[in-house]
């Protein structure tokens, strides 16, 4: 069965239309549950191939959405977002053999042991079925999503953002290749065809119970959306408010690098840093220096009274400021005492995505890495590299901050669940 992708033009058109990508989806997730892994490797490969040739449509249809992103008076960061060029669409195709190198994870033993009564119980990961995914600006997620998805045995059905309409129906396109290229059903990967918001509600309900899962990736305002009208699980984070900790330990030039690197190599993605939190013990050292290296790279400094006392140019920071995920080149400064003033303040107003200590103290970097409550807790690195692919994953859907089923980055692994299966030799329980 292949959906039709033509507008969807009134409310009747948009609620059938969905019910049948769900009802696809449903038998297109049967089938993927029962590829074997050599298929899905198939298929994978040949949708890498078909996203490098199809280059030129993707770019095409790309300029069309950043022409009307400009004119629409899109930040700077969302503009970033959305951008695809010749090295962005060849690490989407990269993305792809990536994860088509990965392990298998359907079908793996990850736990075997035997009962007194002799019964031998295994736990084996599965699919999880029909993964719904909800996403913004990026169509590069359209690859990611589409390609874990289905090593994972998952069917997906896709709703891109308003503004990446036009690249994401363009890499969808060369997914559906590769799939019919690998005699795998082209509804493994759906794309639902409309700006129109009312289809994220419809999605939210399950479409009668036939979406299993829904992953957000986008802004808060989605998010939260997400997580208070959704009747399915959800995959979530509402947003990356990431710190950088300089410890009284840190050494300067790690410590200079490691800040502008996790602030501004890249501003809008959920891995920048939003705020710098500096040992009082190191401020006179290392404050002046980090601040200024920040300000020369372009970035707004606001801070407390320390850091405006180290450089006339840091603006006041309010409260405000504390929890504010920036997504630009904009950044918090607090001087704190210590490691356990700087864990209270991110307790406090973290977002418990990614947060990151510089220090050379193995005892403090020990007590962050074990006391901070994030999904990606690093020593000594930048936050930008919460990725799934910095992580060996070929990709990620996105970062999840709960704590039920995935933390972290959302991969393959992450994508199945698990079912028992038990042996006998004709036991009866008493």
């Amino acid at each position: 069965m292949t959906v039709s992708l033509k507008p969807v033009e009134n409310q009747s058109d948009l609620t059938s239309t969905l019910t049948d990508i769900a009802a696809a989806a449903t038998t297109a997730a049967r089938a993927l549950a029962r590829a074997p892994a050599e298929q899905k490797n198939r298929a994978l490969a040949a949708m890498a191939r078909a996203i490098r040739d199809s280059e030129a449509e993707i770019l095409a249809a790309n300029a069309e959405d950043m022409a009307a992103a400009k004119a629409a008076g899109l930040s700077g960061a969302l503009i970033d977002r959305l951008l695809l060029d010749h090295k962005r669409v060849a690490a989407m195709a990269d993305g792809i053999e990536v994860i088509r190198d990965l392990a298998d994870p359907v079908g793996a033993v990850t736990e075997r042991w035997t009962r007194p009564n002799g019964m031998t119980i295994e736990r084996v990961r599965v699919p999880i079925g029909v993964i719904g995914i909800i996403y913004e600006s990026r169509p590069n997620v359209t690859a990611d999503a589409g390609a874990l998805c289905v090593k994972a045995g998952n069917a997906a059905i896709l709703r891109g953002g308003s503004d990446s309409f036009h690249s994401s129906r363009a890499i969808h396109a060369a997914l559906a290749r590769g799939l019919n290229e690998a005699g795998l059903p082209e509804t493994a990967i759906q794309l639902v065809p409309t700006r129109d918001r009312a289809a994220v509600g419809l999605m939210l309900s399950g479409l009668g119970g036939r979406i299993d899962v829904i992953v957000p990736r986008g802004g808060r305002s989605l998010v939260e959306r997400v997580q208070r009208e959704a009747r399915v699980p959800v995959f979530a984070h509402l947003e990356g408010v990431n710190h950088v900790y300089v410890d009284k330990a840190a050494t300067p030039d790690m410590a200079r690098s490691i800040v502008l690197n996790a602030k501004m190599r890249r501003t809008g993605i959920c891995g920048a840093a939003e705020t710098l939190l500096v040992d009082r013990a190191a401020a006179d050292a290392q404050l002046k220096p980090l601040i200024g290296t920040l300000i020369e790279a372009g970035c707004e400094v606001r801070g407390d009274a320390a850091a405006q006392g180290a450089d006339s140019r840091v603006k006041p920071a309010a409260e405000a400021d504390w929890s504010t995920e920036y997504l630009d080149a904009i950044i918090a400064v607090k001087v704190v005492d210590g490691v356990d003033a700087a864990i209270d303040h991110i307790e406090r107003y973290g977002s418990h995505h990614t947060d990151a200590i510089v220090t050379e103290d193995q005892a403090t970097a020990d007590k962050f890495l074990q006391q901070v409550d994030s999904a990606i807790v690093l020593h000594n690195a930048s936050t930008q590299f919460a990725d799934g692919g910095e992580f060996g994953f070929g990709a990620e859907i996105g970062i999840a901050t709960g704590k039920m089923h995935a933390r972290g980055p959302v991969g393959v692994e992450q994508l199945t669940s698990f079912k028992y299966r038990v042996r006998g030799t004709g036991q009866t329980r008493p």
